[in-house]
């Protein structure tokens, strides 16, 4: 079974994504994490985001792996553990720039679908429930108010990356936000949308229990078994 949590950043994707699959003892695998790796590969390679030629040769040998430790999950480009890289204020300025290539989406696509080869999977991203898995038993899709996604988003900047989180406050971060979604929501490739047969959830007055309760209910109710 497929099940595909997508949103915008800021609603609580990722935590609500990871305790479902912990629940439902599901894998799990977050999209984003994997475009944010490759933006930091562009970075890191000096490969400017036009580049087209450049990138689909970097994407011939491009390696993302989750790697499950003390229970959270660290990402790995290659050999190189990211984790915290991918969450810098470069990778987070370019990466919907990235996510918008034809060729990036196609060589992550093929990723993501062969994960999914494997069993249950949790996904969470943008683009999973309307265009990488159409067909997904169960789709939902997370909102919630700007200024607490930007809240959010900056609290977990300050755990994850103290250094950036310094220069940014919920001002900046709700501008960058915008940006973002504006960004996402209007590119002609795989924008972020709700998909028609997805279950809608505003978490912004919710718990994570409670987001995650209603999930799983609505699963249950679905396909029971």
């Amino acid at each position: 079974m497929i099940i595909t949590i997508d949103g915008p950043s800021g609603t609580g994707k990722t935590t609500v994504a990871k305790e479902v699959a912990k629940r439902l003892h599901f894998a799990y695998f977050d999209t984003g994490a994997m475009y944010r790796a490759v933006a930091w590969k562009l970075l890191n390679e000096e490969i400017a985001v036009d580049d087209i030629p450049s990138i689909e040769d970097m994407l011939k040998h491009f390696s993302f792996r989750i790697q499950e430790t003390a229970g959270e999950p660290r990402y790995f480009c290659g050999i190189y553990d990211v984790t915290q890289d991918i969450r810098s204020q470069k990778v987070i300025d370019i990466v919907s720039a990235v996510a918008a290539l034809l060729p990036v989406r196609e060589a992550l696509w093929k990723v993501q679908r062969d994960f999914a080869a494997q069993g249950n999977v949790v996904f969470e991203g943008r683009d999973l429930g309307t265009v990488v898995f159409p067909k997904a038993e169960v789709k939902i899709f997370l909102t919630a108010d700007p200024q607490i996604r930007a809240k959010r988003r900056l609290d977990e900047l300050k755990v994850k990356n103290p250094k950036e989180a310094k220069k940014m406050d919920e001002k900046k971060m709700v501008a960058d936000m915008n940006r973002r979604d504006t960004l996402d929501s209007t590119r002609t490739l795989a924008p972020l949308k709700c998909p028609e047969d997805a279950l809608q959830i505003d978490t912004s007055d919710l718990t994570l229990n409670e987001v995650v309760d209603r999930i799983i209910r609505y699963k249950t109710e679905k396909h029971p078994s």
